[in-house]
């Protein structure tokens, strides 16, 4: 397999300021690439909070016409991408906003399919009465949101954790309210810009090939550098231990505990991932499970987590329970959590994460579409290109002392933030 064999990234820079990323792989016809540029929702104004979610999902809702090429609606684009059995899409996450294409590796197939991935990612039409539409259903599907006490509990835990920082903000009536097609265009034109983009591309092409594919996809848009961004601030550490109930009406009390966690370049980072499996990662054998769950009786499902990014991206532990019982289970979770940051794993726990994640990470690089994600995540957050060949030497060199001494350096227990929703008075009784 790839995974067994060692897998080589070509890394280089076009002219235009573009990084390209290419691992080869001749397993199956296909192409699969991914472009991802600056223009996550870190870079979203706090009154337009999902700015840049709006804005990718109205890339694909049609293209300008450009010379003797006509516009093309969103079903127009459809079709298109169904007569050349490719796909396309756009979406934004905290840090970035992402363009995948899969086509296959036929030359004139792909070609194609690149020319029109260059249209929608340099030409987007941005439509008024689709937005408005958009803007609707949005609206909508905000409104349910706010119906359910999982949506409330991440709203409010979010905030907590994050204070200001743009990791914490999100889409609101009133942000939506304030975004019209004008900031759409704005958004696109300063963020997706080639200075700005790193494309990762996998399948059957070589390195002539891929510098093809890449340019082409970036033709449409202004070929001039840029100036460099605005730094986003790094995310503040908590000062101290909040508790937050929200009273809702609803069988079971939604918890989340956390704070702040770790950014994805940071060295710890597989001491803090074999950690967190032995902690609520691992399902069924995590210690917050043995104890929420088989000791207590207190929730059917306990998980902890990390979401690293560019900033740190919050630590969290949560489960659901009877609204009577929120208390006694935060107490519980409070308690391993705290004892596993002063003690860190027994070297048995250590050495089963072992055999379980390393046994496991064949099935991370097992198709195309799998690879492709794997090589964004080394291209975006700067990671050394032989990332994947020394996963498994990394992840097995981990010690117990690393691992405490990680959960240690990241991880305040009596500093917390606790969410509860659930209960008439949203104190969990």
């Amino acid at each position: 397999m790839a995974a067994q064999a060692g897998i080589r990234i070509e890394h280089w820079r076009l002219a235009n300021g573009a990084q390209v990323y290419l691992a080869r792989t001749d397993a199956l016809p296909i192409v699969d690439v991914q472009m991802d540029v600056d223009g996550g929702s870190r870079r979203d104004p706090a009154a337009q909070a999902g700015l840049a979610g709006a804005t990718a999902g109205m890339v694909e809702k049609g293209v300008r016409a450009l010379g003797a090429e006509p516009a093309l609606d969103e079903n127009q684009l459809g079709e298109a991408w169904a007569d050349l059995g490719a796909e396309f899409d756009v979406g934004a996450s905290a840090d970035r906003m992402s363009f995948t294409l899969r086509s296959l590796a036929d030359p004139v197939l792909l070609a194609k399919a690149a020319r029109l991935a260059a249209r929608e990612i340099g030409d987007p039409a941005f439509p008024d009465a689709v937005w408005r539409r958009e803007r609707e259903r949005i609206a909508a599907g905000l409104r349910e949101a706010d119906t359910r006490p999982g949506s409330v509990a991440a709203r409010a835990f979010g905030q907590a954790v994050y204070g200001g920082h743009p990791y914490g903000q999100e889409m609101t009536q009133a942000t939506l309210a304030a975004i019209g097609t004008e900031d759409l265009r704005r958004f696109h034109a300063q963020w997706v810009v080639p200075c700005r983009a790193k494309l990762s591309i996998v399948g059957a092409i070589d390195r002539a090939g891929a510098e093809r594919l890449a340019t082409q996809l970036l033709s449409r848009l202004p070929q001039q550098g840029c100036p460099a961004a605005a730094p986003v601030a790094e995310v503040p550490p908590l000062a101290e231990a909040r508790t937050e109930r929200i009273a809702f009406g609803s069988a079971q009390a939604h918890v989340w505990i956390g704070q702040p966690g770790y950014r994805r370049a940071d060295p710890d980072h597989f001491a803090l991932t074999l950690g967190n499996y032995i902690l609520g990662g691992g399902g069924f054998v995590s210690r917050l499970t043995e104890a929420v769950r088989e000791q207590r009786g207190l929730a059917y499902s306990v998980y902890s987590g990390f979401s690293p990014g560019l900033h740190a991206g919050a630590f969290r532990i949560g489960f659901q329970t009877r609204p009577d019982q929120a208390a006694q289970a935060v107490t519980v979770a409070r308690e391993v959590l705290a004892r596993f940051v002063a003690d860190g794993p027994t070297p048995a726990e250590l050495q089963a994460a072992k055999d379980n994640l390393i046994g496991g990470f064949p099935l991370l690089l097992d198709s195309n579409r799998k690879l492709v994600g794997n090589v964004a995540n080394i291209a975006w957050n700067d990671l050394p290109l032989d990332y994947l060949d020394t996963w498994r030497e990394r992840m097995n060199a981990v010690t117990v002392q690393d691992v405490r001494a990680a959960f240690q350096r990241t991880l305040q227990p009596q500093r917390m933030v606790t969410v509860i929703v659930g209960g008439k008075d949203g104190a969990g009784s």
